[in-house]
Order: structure tokens, then C-alpha cells, then sequence
């Protein structure tokens, strides 16, 4: 694994650096190859009772694994986001393994991406809307159920797939009473 580790509001020590990487590289075991974790090591709040972030993004050739977590102590926080990647796994390894029909996690998360995203377009400065972010993502083919785990693998409330079915870009997307969502797209 190839980490990119940064520090925001505070320098990074290497013993720091050394204990992340040793936590993270646990996760190993679960998702080789990887080519690039992503974790940014933050300290936040006010001078008496600062909060000590750890943020991971894990690239897995079309999935994406995201953990986050605040305590008031930075080992503490990067303990405690590993072990929520740990389970974000477990809870996912079954579901993929049967999709997979015995390949296992490792093998489907290392899968070719078929198809790019590109969201690129120049419709945003006609109306002169302030776009502060741009993200690029691949689109892995998927059936609904995988889109619903992987949007909860995120943690968040929409995912944009291409569905293997119908061939199309679709959106999943959580309701308010708990439930589920699927937006299709129809062209006239």
C-alpha cells in the first residue's frame, strides 16, 4: 500500500506517520493490491478541548472505502478508524463473496473499471454558479443492491452507478423514513 499521509492545523511527526501506517497496512490482508490510501490527520476545535480527526479514502479499482472518526486523542482516533474500515468490510465480505460466486473480496474489488466518468461541463458558467469542487470517479457495472452497499460503505445518502442491467447511469439515493430509492433516466 501506498500511503499519503498529511497532517492540517498541526505538524506531522513521523512516529505519527509510522503508527498509521502500521494500523492501516492491517487492512491489507482484506483488500490487496491497493494502490493508494488516503488519510488526513487533522486537529480541530478550540485550545481546551481540541478534537484530533482521522480521515481514510481507500481506492479499490471502483469501490471506494471511507472511514472517519474524532476523539481527544489522535492514536485513539486512528485505532478507532481502522476498526471501523475492519468492519465496513466484514459486514460487506459476505454479500460481495456470493455476487462474486467464490472469487472473494479480494478479487472483486480488484476488477477492471469498464467505463470512466467524465463531469466535465461548461453548463455551470452559463447560470454562474459557484462550483468550489470537482470529483472524478470511475463507474464500475452493478446491479442495484451492490450500488445501496456501496453508497452505505461511503456512509452517504446517494451514489451515482452504472447499472449492468439496463446499461445506464443510475442513482440510489436514502429516503427520510429509512428506505431506498433508484433514480432512472428517460430521454424523450
Amino acid at each position: 500500500m501506498k500511503f499519503d499521509i498529511r497532517g492540517k492545523n498541526f505538524t506531522l511527526t513521523d512516529a505519527l506517520k509510522d503508527y498509521t501506517t502500521k494500523r492501516l497496512s492491517k487492512l491489507e490482508k482484506y483488500i490487496d493490491p491497493v494502490k493508494e490510501v488516503q488519510v488526513t490527520l487533522s486537529i480541530e476545535g478550540e485550545n481546551h478541548k481540541p478534537q484530533h480527526k482521522v480521515e481514510v479514502t481507500i481506492m479499490l479499482n471502483g469501490f471506494i472505502l471511507r472511514g472517519e472518526e474524532a476523539t481527544d486523542d489522535m492514536y485513539v482516533s486512528i485505532d478507532m478508524v481502522e476498526e471501523k474500515l475492519e468492519k465496513q468490510i466484514e459486514k460487506y465480505k459476505t454479500k460481495l463473496y456470493k455476487r462474486y460466486r467464490g472469487k472473494g473480496l479480494k478479487k472483486a474489488l480488484t476488477e477492471e473499471i469498464r467505463q470512466q466518468l467524465d463531469e466535465q461541463g461548461g453548463a455551470a458558467e452559463k447560470f454562474n454558479f459557484n462550483i468550489v469542487r470537482t470529483k472524478r470517479f470511475a463507474l464500475k457495472p452493478m446491479d442495484v443492491e451492490e450500488a445501496i452497499m456501496q453508497m452505505n460503505l461511503l456512509g452517504h445518502s446517494f451514489f451515482v452507478f452504472f447499472d449492468a442491467d439496463s446499461e445506464e447511469v443510475n442513482v440510489v439515493y436514502r429516503r427520510k423514513d429509512g428506505d431506498y430509492g433508484l433514480i432512472e433516466p428517460h430521454f424523450d
